[in-house]
């Protein structure tokens, strides 16, 4: 068998969903000697969890670089005094082309994911150990790579489709030409239905490992970007109805909440432990970027418009208090400190603002009140909105507002709205709930209302229909024009 470099990265707690690693530096071996036993599988799988959080001397998928394309690249966000990366206020201003290297590196590093997950997928299976266990990890590794290629898909449209590891490092066997996308989302729909053989649970242990309930819940997510109505709902349903045990925390703080981490709202998060960054590698760089101190400095990381996205909120909506910060207490002097403009604060952890990366705070890829608004959204598509979907949607409001859940409202609930109001009012609920979860370009895109969205912040007015993709990066054109046409307007 033809022997190939694999590199892994193995640090304790840097997987997306398990929490109990040994640490091991970053290390080379051939596949002839790394996958024998079923220790070695599982350490494969460790290493395709970590390529979601950490990346050597850059700031991880996950950790941040995704937040230039999938909010910076929205209306709410935009690059303060702070970022002088003059590529990052490019994508701020929306004046980025192929040769940005926010874009590259994004490019780069979910391809990685992928290759990590083709190498565990590849090789699992000869090694020794408990069948049911490697079937079990293999199918991790089709979750992690299903994910990468709905990030893939949605920023690049159709992509190259990559499912086993090099054998050769000759130029012309390595290139790969662009799929359509419906064939892209052909091989996200076939790894995630293998991924819904997953265990429904894990013990304490490994809490957080990607599960038969995250599998069905990013395929719901999937089937509603396609517009498949009748199969969002069907997953939505499943995920839903499945037993799992997802519920909405009570107190919207609670998912930001370090001590609450893989709780019942979370479906599927990408894991940040303290020192994480403290290897060589990056982990989440969100506080660092999102904070300067009890200071007028600006942040790197900014909200783009007060009046548009801060405002917005009504009296008692605890979402904007969450989201972002207008005043803090600073710990040293006791004082109540206040922000010129308002700061984002989901990844602020106020008991440890001095040392940026020490920030544990894990980046939810899907949570439980993201199914309730894509079953509710994908009912109303269907025609019309139903009782149900009122329900759905007017339970994530009444946690908004501090309400009982399950108990209707009136000075909450939404009701009497036709086909045009419900979806309007979806659309502005998720605008409010999903702050800095790199949800937002991404909900503007299918939508069809980037351009006009966009617009609406002074900043970013150079919009343009081109914005719905981002371009393939250069350095990948370069090597194969040809296979890797260029998207419209780069």
């Amino acid at each position: 068998m033809k022997k190939s470099i694999i590199t892994f990265l193995f640090s304790a707690g840097l997987l997306v969903s398990c929490t109990d690693l040994e640490v091991t530096p970053t290390s080379f071996v051939t596949e002839d000697q790394y996958f024998v036993t079923q220790d070695d599988a599982v350490a494969s799988v460790t290493a395709v969890y970590a390529s979601l959080s950490l990346d050597p001397g850059e700031q991880s998928l996950f950790g941040r670089n995704l937040y230039f394309l999938t909010d910076m690249g929205s209306d709410y966000a935009a690059a303060g005094v702070s970022a002088t990366n003059p590529q990052v206020r490019a994508m701020s201003s929306l004046t980025h082309d192929a040769t940005n290297d926010r874009v590259q590196v994004a490019w780069r590093q979910i391809y990685a994911g992928i290759n990590r997950a083709n190498v565990s997928i590849d090789n699992i299976p000869k090694v020794s150990g408990s069948e049911v266990v490697k079937t079990r990890l293999i199918n991790e590794a089709k979750f992690i790579r299903g994910l990468l290629y709905f990030q893939a898909v949605r920023i690049w449209g159709g992509v190259p489709i990559v499912l086993h590891e090099p054998t050769t490092i000759e130029l012309e066997s390595l290139k790969t030409k662009r799929r359509t996308v419906d064939e892209v989302y052909a091989q996200i729909i076939s790894d995630l239905t293998a991924a819904e053989a997953l265990p429904a649970t894990y013990t304490a242990a490994d809490a957080g490992r990607a599960t038969s309930g995250a599998a069905k819940a990013i395929l719901a997510k999937v089937y509603l970007t396609r517009k498949d109505w009748p199969n969002a709902i069907l997953k939505s349903r499943e995920v839903i109805n499945g037993g799992y045990g997802y519920a909405l925390f009570e107190n919207f703080q609670d998912i930001f909440t370090k001590t609450k981490k893989n709780g019942k709202e979370h479906i599927f998060s990408v894991q940040f432990e303290p020192n994480q960054a403290g290897n060589g590698s990056s982990g989440s760089t969100f506080q660092a970027t999102s904070f300067t101190g009890f200071t007028a400095t600006e942040p790197a990381d900014i909200i783009s418009d007060v009046a548009l996205f801060y405002d917005i909120y009504a009296p008692g909506d605890t979402r904007r208090d969450v989201s972002y910060a207008k005043q803090l207490l600073n710990p040293t002097t006791g004082t109540l400190y206040t922000f010129p403009k308002p700061i984002f604060k989901k990844y602020l952890d106020l008991t440890n603002l001095a040392t940026p990366g020490n920030v544990a705070i894990n980046f939810p890829i899907i949570r439980y009140a993201d199914i309730l608004l894509s079953l509710a959204e994908a009912i109303n598509e269907q025609g019309t909105p139903t009782p149900e979907a009122f329900e759905l949607l007017n339970q994530v409001r009444r946690r908004a507002y501090g309400k009982a859940i399950t108990t209707p409202d009136p000075t909450v609930d939404l009701a009497g709205l036709d086909q045009a109001g419900f979806r309007a009012a979806i659309q502005e609920e998720r605008k409010k709930e999903f702050v800095q979860e790199g949800q937002r370009w991404f909900d503007l895109v299918r939508w069809g209302t980037l351009v006009t969205e966009v617009k609406k912040v002074t900043a970013k007015n150079s919009v343009s229909e081109r914005n719905n993709l981002y371009p393939i990066p250069q350095s990948e054109r370069n090597i194969d024009p040809a296979g890797l046409p260029q998207n419209p307007g780069y």
